[in-house]
């Protein structure tokens, strides 16, 4: 397998970062990376944190992933408060099924790991219900339902 690493997003990677897409099928279950981006813009002027990053393959974009930390918290929702969240994640149409998905996954949760903005006891993440593919890739790297919802997406957190 190529050699996968996380990149800051810059001006010289954003636009390939925006462009990449997933199958038509999966567009239901994640936000375009220009959305997550200008999300992230939001977030950090509002004094949350936003980490975005490229999934490189090589020297090849192959996807995008953003992390946040105790970003969207709510007091009557544990789940957001002082923790990670991996807020997006998607590996563009062409380069799935090659493994890349899961070394990212892998690397985030890593560097979540190493407390780059905080201690945190858990790092939640929410998905479609339809979202079988992505519920399986969670739950083999420990997430579990919590039982919470956010407006339809399932909420599943892992103890870190």
């Amino acid at each position: 397998m190529r050699n996968i690493s996380l990149r800051k997003v810059t001006p010289k990677n954003m636009d390939a970062l925006c462009r990449m897409q997933v199958a038509d099928a999966q567009k239901s279950f994640v936000a375009k990376n220009v959305s997550s981006l200008a999300e992230a813009y939001v977030a950090i002027t509002n004094g949350d944190v936003a980490l975005p990053f490229g999934i490189y393959a090589d020297e090849d974009p192959v996807g995008f992933l953003m992390i946040g930390y105790n970003a969207l918290a709510e007091d009557d929702f544990p789940p957001t408060a002082h923790g990670y969240g991996l807020w997006r994640f998607m590996i563009a149409e062409e380069h799935q099924r090659q493994g890349y998905g899961r070394e990212a996954v892998r690397q985030a949760l890593d560097y979540i790991r190493s407390f780059p903005v905080g201690e945190a006891a858990y790092c939640w993440l929410a998905y479609e219900p339809e979202n079988q593919v992505a519920k399986a890739l969670y739950e083999s790297f420990g997430f579990r339902e919590s039982g919470d919802r956010i407006g339809r997406e399932f909420v599943s957190v892992l103890q870190l």
